[in-house]
């Protein structure tokens, strides 16, 4: 499809539950602030982990949606219909407007319900098939949080999972772009959602990966960029972006809070294992993205990254940021807000765009809180704990998932 040919997509509206917040000024102030969502863990019990903090969040479905049915709806599930509730409600789709209407949904997840999946196992393993729940099965297939949201609000159009890790939330954006600027869809609800489950808590803790549970259990670090940066810590919650095409939008007299210019997915072959192709696949990724959006990387105002506190993925993603960037990568603001809210995975490539729009919206790049000296030879030399007041046109966000799969977002303030 040419440039003459397709659509404009814009933003329409913003739905979020986060461990910093539950709207998107909220979550800006508590990262302008420097505050941390991470806190001891209680959803789940800790008992013989040496990590025990995570981004959890403290929330009841109910006080978005009042005394619902929710019972055949599991906690990824719950996240994604409050922040798809939100969303709608900001963009000004209401019931009735929506009636007539195919609104679309694409959720980035990693998991969609591991502990879902494990209590239906473990109960038919461990008391025999008998036991097994057949009304818990039906949330143990990964795309039950989009099926339920879409249920729920009548969502009629295109309702998509996207199982990208930690990617998959601006995988699942840059899949809604495409549907409406090719005219397959008008709106399309887009970001991701995860929760915080023992599962996969202990999964991450036993690789080593979480900040501080591989030997010799050092302090955690989960501080992006960081020198002394030792793992990253799990989060969770959901945010959801309504796109539209633009004509439509403005027809409807919709608040129009950016414009998707393009977008570009990229693989590391060597999932990680070697530094070159690894960096090759985020700079890649990247020059295609800002390829797509017809703009030179001169252009871009502020990066919101993907680095999480991961020693060898915060070293790869300012690698190949600063190859497709040039000099630019010196100069320009650097996001990470993985290290305020935890790496929410499915969720994370979202919470990092909402992080973006409202950071040009307001004209406030937040520094990365904790970062007292960046690991030397790094090339983001930008990478600070300043926030900083400065006006922000354009920005470019960026996430990566552990199988090396890599995915860019180009946004324009309009």
């Amino acid at each position: 499809m040419t440039d003459k040919t397709r659509r404009r997509v814009v933003v329409t509206g913003i739905g979020l539950l986060s461990p910093l917040g539950k709207s998107p000024a909220e979550l800006h102030e508590a990262l302008f602030a420097g505050a941390n969502g991470l806190k001891e863990v209680s959803l789940f019990e800790t008992d013989g982990l040496w990590i025990r903090r995570g981004g959890e969040i403290d929330f009841d479905p109910r006080d978005f949606l009042g005394q619902a049915n929710f019972r055949p709806v599991d906690r990824t599930g719950r996240l994604a219909i409050v922040a798809t509730h939100l969303a709608l409600a900001a963009s000004g789709w209401d019931e009735e407007s929506r009636a007539g209407r195919e609104l679309g949904l694409a959720l980035g997840t990693t998991f969609g319900s591991v502990r879902t999946i494990a209590e239906f196992d473990r109960r038919a393993v461990e008391a025999g098939p008998k036991y097994a729940k057949p009304f818990e099965f039906a949330n143990s297939v990964i795309n039950a949080a989009a099926g339920q949201t879409a249920i729920w609000f009548g969502l009629r159009g295109t309702n998509s999972t996207v199982a990208g890790g930690a990617a998959a939330g601006l995988k699942a954006l840059a899949y809604a772009t495409d549907m409406v600027r090719s005219g397959r869809a008008d709106v399309v609800l887009a970001g991701g959602a995860e929760e915080l489950c023992f599962e996969s808590f202990y999964g991450y803790h036993q690789t080593g990966l979480l900040a501080g549970a591989g030997p010799p259990h050092p302090q955690p670090c989960p501080i992006p960029f960081a020198a002394a940066r030792n793992g990253f810590s799990l989060g969770e919650g959901a945010a959801l972006l309504v796109l539209e095409e633009a004509e439509a939008a403005t027809a409807r007299g919709a608040t129009i809070l950016a414009e998707v210019l393009g977008h570009a997915s990229a693989f590391d072959p060597s999932r990680g294992k070697d530094a070159e192709s690894a960096a090759a696949a985020v700079g890649r990724t990247v020059a295609l993205a800002l390829a797509d959006a017809g703009c030179e990387a001169a252009s871009i105002d502020v990066l919101s990254t993907g680095a999480n506190g991961s020693v060898v993925g915060d070293r790869y993603e300012a690698a190949g940021l600063a190859r497709a960037l040039g000099g630019r990568s010196a100069e320009v603001p650097v996001l990470a807000v993985k290290g305020q809210l935890g790496e929410s995975l499915g969720a994370s490539g979202a919470f990092q765009t909402v992080a973006l729009l409202e950071s040009m919206r307001r004209g406030e790049a937040p520094g990365i809180a904790g970062l007292d000296e960046v690991e030397k030879g790094l090339p983001l030399a930008s990478a600070t704990s300043e926030s900083r007041r400065l006006d922000m046109r354009r920005g470019l966000v960026h996430a990566s998932s552990f199988d090396g799969s890599a995915c860019a977002l180009v946004i324009e303030r309009t």
